[in-house]
């Protein structure tokens, strides 16, 4: 491994915590022998420290903490309900999280459920009431010398001095922020403080920067306001010097995205501040910070989605063009970009080299629930985890020039949970030159999905659905439904097949014959010609009866054109023979051809149809045209 330095796996199953590690850049992933394996099934949480020094898990009984060189433990934490870990920056302080819960039986209803103790001495130092999930842990300064709580509607300030204790109390208060939110800078002490105020009552939201320990109201160092806005989430730069506010709605009142509306707007400590303009349509997708604190990136738009790259004034740096993607990773350097297509996008990974701005491969990895860039900066991981996906669980590795090195596949039974890699303390690794250059991996063992057309269980032994009388054949083709008699039907079913069989017949007008086709002069006469109506078809497209051809008048040619092509297909079988007396026989086509239009006219009516009120007086006028019928067909 480059930097001479192979960062361990910590894994968290359905059957315990387990450590992996690596010999070399090659070799593949093994289970850490040194590692006393935690059988326990029952395992909620793993979190490696900062300076990649310690390791935490609970497993349902203790919190357990040993280092990272022998995997000694050092201490057994009394808190068998713990749900949520996490190291304080300099890896000082580990923080456990409970879910709140209060028993009417207790003389002490309300306990305390977040909880503080000192690395080195498994020393428990404080403890309070945090019924928050989201947002549950203490917000750090860079170099632990203060922490922030927002506890209820109010953050409250503890000043961590070195060699004291942690303070029982708060040094400072900050108050009306209920289900607002707060988020110390990462940067050099004083830090600032981002404080993030819902909007009440028609008022806007608003988040406010100050720099510790002003924070009173009239003493921002900068501020701005938004109306969308149901929650922030507040995201600094590794240098503390802005921080990007990506505002959300849970109901997006326009009806143009069903996750709600989103916009991104940016703030500097200069007391600069900034809406982020896209100039595309659709969802915000990911954004993130370049680990070099000068540029941020943001996916966003209606698949394919754009991705592009600002600077600290907003303006647009470099466009990545469109993808299927809906996520960013950046390596531990910023030199090295993935975009991801996950979740309800099968897969897709890109790999920029920012440098020299170019692609520098693409792949896929179906399933992938958890991305994360080796500490090296070279090579990433993809996982397939529980409980996102229950089946297939497993995990690989690849370097970025797109080679599969490692691959996992996890006990069928089992469940994958969660998968992390071991951390340095920043200045350890050393950026390393990005090498374009294509190096050889492993073939992958994941079955590939079938690219077969899905075809329905009933539809599996019948004819290929097709257009016309083979459309028709398949849909009745089915088989046989267990535990009952063969052809069996539902009404629901008959009413599709009847609709299908009505959607292939052949329309009134399918037998006409166009009068500049099939006419044609006959010895060279002009007011005589020879009519041939159009062949019949059945179901099955086997019998053709036509009529016979019959010398009409030209000045009634397309009147009478269109009555002979009706009465041939009325009569498929046998030619219906006339009266004798012509003007009675033209009355009966008249008619005959009015009542088939009313039929077509019902039948509109029956699926639903609206109709014009023309077509509503013809369609009522059914009874006085049969009797009309009757009386000519007895006189």
């Amino acid at each position: 491994m480059a930097n001479g330095i192979s960062p361990t796996l910590a894994i968290r199953s359905s059957t315990g915590v387990e450590v992996w590690k690596s010999e070399g850049f090659k070799a593949p992933y093994v289970p850490d022998t040194g590692f006393a394996r935690d059988e326990s099934k029952l395992c909620r949480a793993i979190v490696y420290s900062p300076n990649g020094r310690f390791l935490a898990w609970a497993n349902g009984t203790t919190v357990q903490i040993c280092t990272a060189t022998n995997w000694k433990v050092l201490h057994k934490l009394p808190r068998p309900k713990a749900f949520c870990l996490k190291f304080s920056p300099r890896s000082t302080y580990l923080m456990t999280w409970e879910i709140y819960t209060e028993n009417s039986k207790d003389e002490v209803k309300e306990k305390p459920n977040l909880f503080l103790y000192d690395v080195a001495s498994g020393r428990e130092v404080f403890s309070t009431i945090q019924k928050r999930h989201a947002d549950w842990e203490m917000h750090w300064a860079a170099d632990e010398s203060l922490a922030a709580l927002m506890v209820g509607g109010e953050v409250l300030f503890y000043e961590v001095k070195p060699d004291d204790d942690f303070p029982t109390k708060p040094t400072k208060r900050l108050g009306g922020a209920r289900n607002g939110g707060v988020s110390v800078s990462p940067g050099p002490s004083p830090p600032y403080v981002a404080f993030y105020v819902p909007g009440t009552k028609g008022a806007p939201s608003m988040c406010r920067l100050f720099r510790y320990p002003n924070l009173e109201a009239n003493q921002p160092v900068a501020s701005k306001s938004f109306f969308q806005a149901d929650k922030v989430e507040m995201l600094w730069n590794q240098k503390g010097t802005g921080v990007l506010l990506l505002t959300s709605t849970d109901v997006d009142q326009t009806g143009v995205s069903y996750y709600g509306k989103q916009a991104l707007h940016f703030m500097t400590v200069k007391g600069d501040s900034f809406a982020v303009q896209l100039n595309t349509e659709g969802s915000l997708h990911a954004v993130a910070w370049s680990p070099r604190s000068t540029e941020f990136c943001v996916v966003y738009g209606f698949m394919p989605a754009k991705a592009t790259l600002f600077n600290l004034k907003c303006d647009v740096v470099f466009d990545f063009g469109t993808g299927n993607r809906n996520s960013i990773y950046y390596n531990e350097f910023g030199n090295l970009l993935v975009f991801g297509g996950f979740g309800n996008l099968p897969g897709y990974i890109e790999v920029w080299d920012l440098n020299q701005k170019k692609q520098i491969t693409e792949l896929k990895a179906p399933d992938t629930t958890l991305l994360e860039w080796n500490p090296v900066g070279d090579v990433f991981l993809t996982a397939t985890t529980a409980p996102r996906l229950r089946m297939s669980n497993g995990f690989k590795i690849w370097h970025h020039t797109g080679a599969l090195l490692h691959e996992t596949h996890w006990p069928e039974k089992q469940e994958l949970l969660e998968i992390i890699w071991q951390k340095y303390a920043p200045g350890t690794l050393k950026e390393n030159k990005v090498s374009n250059e294509k190096i050889e991996g492993i073939a992958s063992k994941t079955p590939q999905a079938s690219k077969q057309k899905y075809v329905p269980p009933g539809m599996r032994n019948s004819l290929s659905a097709g257009s016309g009388e083979t459309a028709t054949a398949a849909a009745t083709a089915r088989a046989p439904i267990p535990g009952l008699p063969p052809g069996y039907r539902s009404s629901v079913q008959q009413a599709k097949d009847k609709k299908q069989k009505n959607k292939n017949k052949p329309k009134p007008n399918d037998g006409a014959v166009s009068q500049g086709n099939n006419i044609r002069t006959t010895n060279g006469q002009q007011n005589n010609r020879v009519v041939s109506a159009g062949a019949n078809s059945t179901a099955g497209g086997n019998l053709e009866k036509k009529s016979r051809p019959k010398t009409v008048p030209n000045p009634n040619l397309n009147s009478m054109v269109q009555e002979e092509t009706i009465s041939s297909q009325a009569t498929p079988k046998q030619v219906q023979k006339g009266s004798g007396d012509p003007e009675k026989d033209k009355k009966i086509k008249t008619i005959n051809k009015k009542l088939k239009d009313i039929k077509l006219l019902k039948e509109k009516n029956e699926r639903g149809e609206k109709l014009e009120q023309t077509q509503i007086i013809k369609m009522n006028s059914e009874t006085d045209l049969l009797q009309e019928l009757k009386a000519l067909k007895t006189s």
